[in-house]
């Protein structure tokens, strides 16, 4: 009997684009990471972020997921508001 079950490391496309959204997120802090002009608040920042994707790397449930992004892409702008006032 032939199955049609993708092999275990195969991503389905709504799988890829989610790995791709959250990818896109985590790079996207470090890089606004990089603009904090004090060092010890930047390596603070990245080591949160770091630790922060690391923790929940084996999130599986949908709903979770697109909890923690939006959790993600709130602090993200509320760093880059905050970079914004330190420069003005």
């Amino acid at each position: 009997m032939v199955t049609s079950r993708l092999p275990p490391a195969a991503l389905t496309l709504k799988q890829f684009l989610r790995r791709q959204q959250v990818l896109g997120l985590y790079r996207k802090i470090l890089q606004t990471a990089r603009q904090i002009p004090n060092e010890a608040d930047r390596r603070y920042v990245k080591q949160w972020a770091r630790e922060e994707f690391k923790h929940n790397k084996d999130a599986t449930d949908e709903a979770v997921i697109r909890m923690m992004l939006t959790q993600g892409t709130m602090q993200l702008q509320e760093l880059e508001r905050s970079l914004q006032l330190a420069k003005s």
